[in-house]
C-alpha cells in the first residue's frame, strides 16, 4: 500500500486498523523508523508539523478601523468644528481624547492572533524519533507522516499518533477531551464507529504522557492534527460585540444624526429670518460644540479601567477593557468541569471494605482528613487495612509535597490511593520496606487489571487492583471486617459498585492472592484464586467554593450550564452536587447533539443545563446557539478544546493556573486562581462598572442637551446667544475631567447582585432616566433663559449675563454630580465621603470656575465677566432648585416601583 501525498485526500480510520495495516500504508518499519532522505522528501510534501499563521492586517488599517466607531466620529466632528472656530488648543484636546481611545483600541487587537499563535506552541518543540534505527530528537516541525516517535512519562505529543507499543502508557488528555482521568493506550483496532474521546489506540498532539511508555506512528501533522482543527474553528470564529460597545454604538449613532439634524434647522431658520449667512454658521457651530459630550469616550474608558484594576485585586486578569461591562451583563454561564468546578485532581470519596461502607474526608493530594465509619474514625483493621495496603502497593505513583501544596506523579487515580492508605495512617514507603516489591503485571486495557507480587514472610502476596467486573468473577471469597476469609456475595458487592457509579463515582475493586515463593507473576493467576479485599469509590470533587459561587449566580438570575468532555454520569453527579440544574438533571451526549438540527438547537440549549462528551466543534455549537436564543453567554475554560468557545462567546474566562496557554490567549478573562468563585467577583464588579457608566451619560446628557437647546432655542426666537461656544466648551470639557470621571471610583451599591441581569435588547437608558434628563434639561433650558433675562433687564452687561449663566451650567451639574451617585436611592444613602474623588473634584470644579469667571487675565481668555453678587444668589437658587427637584423624582420612582 503506497503513502497518500496528498494532503486534501481523505485519511482512512487509523484506530479501525492493526498497527502492521497503518506502518504499511506508510512504509515504514515500526522498529526501524523512516531514513533520513525520505522524512525529508515528505517533509517537502507535506509542509512541517505546525499551524500556519494567518494574515495580519497592516497597522494603518487597524488604526483605520479604530477611528471608523460612530463616536469616534462624534468626537472628531467636534474637533473640526471647534478648529472651525479658530480655538486649535480645544481642538487638539478633542483630539488628543481620539487618539488616546484609538490607541487603547489598537492595544487590545490581535487576541485571535494571539489565540493561534498558542496553538502553535501547545505542539512539543522536539520530539525522539527512530531515523534508520538510530534514535534522534528533531524539532517537531520536522516531523512527518510516517515517522515513529517513541513516547515516555512527561514527553508532550509531538502530532497526531497511531500507537503501535504500548507499556503502562496512560495519555493526559483533559486539555482536548476534558477527560479528567488519563486515559490507558493499547495498540489493538478498535471498531469503526468508536468516538474521538474514546480512540484508547491513539493519541493527540498537545496532549501529555501521564505514565509508561510506547511509541507511535504519525499519522497526521500540524492542520491536519486534532490541535490543528480545533485552530480552524479559532480561525474562522468571529468575536463578537460586546453589549456595551452595541448600546454605545446605536447610542453614538443617534446622537450624531441628532446633532446634525438640529445644527442644520438652526442654520436653515435663521437664515430664512434673514440672519447673516456666517453668523447663522457660526450659531450652528455652537449648537454643535454645546450638544456633544467630548468627555464620554474618555469617561467610558476610564471607568473600565478602574474596573479592570478593581478586578486584578480579585484574582482576575482582564485582557480586554469591555469584557469587564459584559460579564456584568452575563445571562448565562457556560463552564467546562475539569478543573474549573473540580479540583481537578481525584479524591477517594467511599471504601467499601468487609461488607461495610466506610466515608472518606478531605480533598486533593493533600492527605488531610480521615476514614470515618457510622459519623466516627473508622478502626484500620481487617479488610479495610488490607483494602488500604492493596491500594498503596499495587501502585506506581508517588505524591509530591511543594511547600504547602500537594501534586503528583503518574495516574491521578493511583495517587488518590496513596492519599487514603495515608489518612487511614499507612505510609506507601513503610509498607514497600515491609513488603517488597518482586514482580508487576502493568495494566492491561483489554485485561483492566494491575497486580503486583510483595513478598510476605515465608511466601509472596499477589496484590490485584481493576474494574469490578474484571476483578470480582476471580472471586470465590472476601475479608470480613475482623480481616476473616468468608464466602463473597457477588450480587451485594455487584450493588454496592452500582451505587458508587450511579453517584458518578469511579469504582475499583482490590484483590489479593497468597502464592509461593519462587513463582513468578502471571496473567493467568488473575482468573481464579482471588480474595476481595474491597472496593475504592474516587471522584474529581468539586471546589469548596463553587457551591456558593453557584448559588450566587442563580440569585443574580444567571443560568450555569457545565459542558464538558467527561462521562455523564461524573458530570450529572458533580452537577446535582453544585445544584446546577434541577435535582433530576440528565445530561445530553455530544452523540445525542450531534442528531439535533440547528434550528432546533437554541431550544435544546436553552432548557439543558448538563452537556457531556461533547467534542470542541460542539462546544463551540452551543455557545452560538444560546447567543441565537438571546442570552449572553460567558464561557469558561481551560482546555486546547475550549479555545474555539472562548472566542466565541461574549466573553470568554481562562484558568490561570491549571490553564492552557492557548485558552488564555482566546480569552477575554484570566481568573489567576482558577476558581469558579472569582466569577461571582467578576459578575459584581462588571455590574458596578455598568452602573458607573450609566451615572455618567444620565448625569453628562443633561447638560449637554440643555445647552444645545439654550442655542436652538435662541436661535428659533431670534435672540441672544445666552452663551458663547467657547464658554460652552469650557464647561463641557472641564466638567467632564473634574466632575463626571469622579464617577468612575463610585464604589458598588449594595444590592447589585440580588437583581436579574439586563435584557441583551434592553436599551441603554430606562425610561425613568430619560425622564430625569429632560427634568434636568428642562430646569437648564428655564433656568439659564430667566437667568440671562434677569441679568439684562437688571442693567448687567452681556458678557456678565452670559458669564452667569455659564456659572449656573457649572453649579447645577456640580450639585447634579451627588444626585447622580446613585440613581435610585437618596443622596445621602451611599454616604457623602464614600467617593472622596467627587468630593474633591467638586471643590476643585468650583474653584477653577470662580478663577475663570474672576481673576481677570482668565476671565479675558474665555470672554467672561466678574459677577455681582445677586447674580450668584440667583444662581444658588436655581441651581439647589433642580437638585431638589431630582431627588424628588428619585422618590417619586421609588414609590412607583415599590408599588
Amino acid at each position: 500500500m503506497e503513502p497518500r501525498d496528498d494532503r486534501n485526500a481523505p485519511m482512512p480510520d487509523w484506530h479501525a486498523m492493526a498497527p502492521d495495516e497503518v506502518a504499511a500504508h506508510w512504509r515504514v518499519d515500526p522498529l526501524q523508523g523512516l531514513p533520513a532522505p525520505e522524512a525529508q522528501r515528505r517533509l517537502g510534501t507535506w509542509g512541517p508539523n505546525s499551524l500556519a499563521r494567518q494574515p495580519r492586517s497592516s497597522l494603518a488599517q487597524r488604526w483605520l478601523a479604530q477611528l471608523a466607531q460612530p463616536l469616534v466620529l462624534v468626537l472628531l466632528l467636534a474637533c473640526g468644528v471647534t478648529a472651525a472656530l479658530g480655538k486649535w488648543a480645544d481642538a487638539a484636546v478633542i483630539l488628543g481624547v481620539v487618539l488616546v481611545n484609538a490607541a487603547v483600541g489598537l492595544l487590545q487587537e490581535g487576541k485571535a492572533r494571539s489565540a493561534l499563535d498558542a496553538l502553535a506552541r501547545a505542539l512539543a518543540p522536539q520530539a525522539t524519533v527512530l531515523r534508520a534505527g538510530v534514535q534522534v530528537r528533531v524539532d517537531s516541525a520536522q516531523l512527518v507522516p510516517g515517522d515513529v516517535v517513541l513516547l515516555a512519562a512527561g514527553d508532550r505529543v509531538p502530532a497526531d499518533l497511531r500507537v503501535v507499543q504500548a507499556r503502562e502508557l496512560l495519555a493526559g488528555e483533559a486539555a482536548l477531551t476534558g477527560e479528567s482521568v488519563p486515559v490507558a493506550k493499547q495498540c489493538g483496532a478498535l471498531a469503526r464507529a468508536t468516538a474521538v474521546p474514546d480512540r484508547a489506540n491513539m493519541v493527540s498532539g498537545g496532549t501529555l504522557i501521564a505514565a509508561g511508555q510506547g511509541r507511535g506512528v504519525v499519522v497526521a501533522t500540524g492542520p491536519a492534527t486534532q490541535t490543528g482543527a480545533i485552530a480552524e474553528l479559532l480561525a474562522h470564529t468571529v468575536a463578537l460585540a460586546t453589549p456595551l460597545t452595541q448600546r454605545m454604538d446605536r447610542f453614538a449613532r443617534v446622537l450624531l444624526v441628532a446633532i446634525l439634524a438640529l445644527a442644520v434647522l438652526a442654520f436653515a431658520v435663521g437664515v430664512w429670518r434673514g440672519q447673516g449667512v456666517f453668523d447663522m454658521f457660526m450659531a450652528a457651530v455652537a449648537l454643535a460644540v454645546s450638544a456633544i459630550p467630548e468627555g464620554l469616550p474618555a469617561a467610558m474608558t476610564i471607568v473600565l479601567a478602574i474596573g479592570v484594576k478593581h478586578m486584578s485585586r480579585r484574582r482576575a486578569v482582564v485582557r480586554q477593557l469591555s469584557a469587564v461591562e459584559t460579564l456584568g451583563s452575563t445571562t448565562v454561564i457556560c463552564t467546562d468541569k475539569t478543573g474549573t468546578l473540580t479540583e481537578n485532581a481525584m479524591t477517594v470519596r467511599r471504601i467499601w471494605a468487609g461488607g461495610r461502607a466506610y466515608a472518606v474526608t478531605g480533598h486533593g493530594y493533600a492527605p488531610t482528613g480521615g476514614i470515618d465509619d457510622a459519623g466516627t474514625p473508622a478502626q484500620v483493621v481487617g479488610a479495610l487495612r488490607e483494602t488500604l495496603v492493596a491500594g498503596a502497593l499495587c501502585n506506581d505513583a508517588s505524591l509530591v509535597r511543594e511547600g504547602a501544596v500537594w501534586s503528583c506523579t503518574g495516574d491521578p487515580t493511583e495517587a488518590a490511593l496513596l492519599v487514603a492508605a495515608r489518612k487511614g495512617g499507612l505510609h506507601e514507603s513503610t509498607l514497600a520496606a515491609l513488603l517488597p516489591r518482586i514482580d508487576v503485571l502493568p495494566f492491561d486495557p483489554a485485561r483492566r487489571t494491575m497486580a503486583s507480587l510483595h513478598q510476605h514472610g515465608p511466601g509472596n502476596l499477589l496484590y490485584v487492583k481493576g474494574a469490578v467486573e474484571a476483578v470480582l468473577p476471580a472471586c470465590a471469597h472476601m475479608l470480613d471486617s475482623r480481616g476473616a476469609r468468608i464466602a463473597v456475595d457477588h450480587s451485594a458487592v455487584q450493588a454496592e459498585a452500582r451505587r458508587m457509579a450511579e453517584a458518578g463515582q469511579r469504582v475499583l475493586a482490590l484483590a489479593q492472592r497468597a502464592m509461593s515463593r519462587g513463582v513468578p507473576a502471571q496473567a493467568s493467576q488473575l482468573d481464579t484464586g482471588l480474595v476481595l479485599l474491597g472496593l475504592f469509590a474516587m471522584i474529581d470533587p468539586p471546589r469548596a467554593q463553587a457551591l456558593g459561587a453557584v448559588r450566587a449566580c442563580k440569585v443574580a438570575g444567571i443560568r450555569v450550564k457545565m459542558i464538558t468532555g467527561d462521562h455523564p454520569g461524573t458530570a450529572t453527579a458533580i452537577a446535582r452536587q453544585l445544584g446546577i440544574g434541577s435535582a433530576g438533571v440528565v445530561a445530553i451526549t455530544g452523540a445525542e447533539l450531534a442528531t439535533v438540527d440547528d434550528a432546533a438547537l437554541p431550544a435544546v440549549a436553552s432548557r439543558t443545563d448538563v452537556f457531556a462528551r461533547v467534542d470542541p466543534s460542539q462546544k463551540l455549537r452551543l455557545v452560538r446557539a444560546l447567543q441565537a436564543a438571546g442570552e449572553v453567554v460567558a464561557m469558561t475554560g481551560d482546555g486546547v478544546n475550549d479555545a474555539p468557545a472562548l472566542k466565541q462567546a461574549d466573553i470568554g474566562v481562562a484558568m490561570g493556573q491549571g490553564g492552557t496557554d492557548v485558552a488564555k490567549e482566546a480569552a477575554d478573562i484570566v481568573l489567576t486562581d482558577d476558581n469558579f468563585a472569582t466569577i461571582e467577583a467578576a459578575v459584581e464588579e462588571g455590574r458596578g462598572v455598568w452602573d458607573n457608566l450609566v451615572k455618567f451619560i444620565v448625569w453628562t446628557l443633561p447638560t449637554n442637551a440643555g445647552e444645545g437647546l439654550v442655542v436652538l432655542c435662541a436661535v428659533l426666537a431670534g435672540l441672544q446667544l445666552p452663551m458663547t461656544p467657547l464658554q460652552i466648551l469650557w464647561n463641557n470639557m472641564a466638567t467632564a475631567l473634574l466632575l463626571g470621571m469622579m464617577l468612575a471610583f463610585e464604589p458598588i451599591e449594595a444590592g447589585v447582585m440580588t437583581r436579574p441581569p439586563r435584557r441583551p435588547d434592553a436599551p441603554l437608558l430606562r425610561r425613568a432616566y430619560v425622564v430625569r434628563i429632560c427634568l434636568v434639561s428642562a430646569f437648564a433650558v428655564g433656568g439659564a433663559f430667566w437667568l440671562f433675562a434677569f441679568a439684562l433687564n437688571r442693567g448687567h452687561p452681556v458678557a456678565e449675563a452670559r458669564t452667569a449663566t455659564a456659572n449656573l451650567f457649572v453649579l447645577t451639574e456640580t450639585l447634579y454630580l451627588f444626585n447622580c451617585r446613585s440613581l435610585t436611592a437618596p443622596f445621602w444613602r451611599n454616604g457623602l465621603l464614600s467617593n472622596r474623588w467627587a468630593c474633591m473634584g467638586a471643590l476643585v470644579m468650583l474653584a477653577a470656575q470662580v478663577a475663570v469667571t474672576h481673576v481677570p487675565s482668565l476671565g479675558h481668555l474665555f470672554g467672561n465677566a466678574p459677577i455681582e453678587p445677586e447674580l450668584w444668589g440667583a444662581i444658588l437658587a436655581l441651581a439647589f432648585t433642580s437638585f431638589a427637584g431630582v431627588e424628588l423624582h428619585k422618590w417619586w420612582d421609588r414609590r412607583c416601583a415599590g408599588s
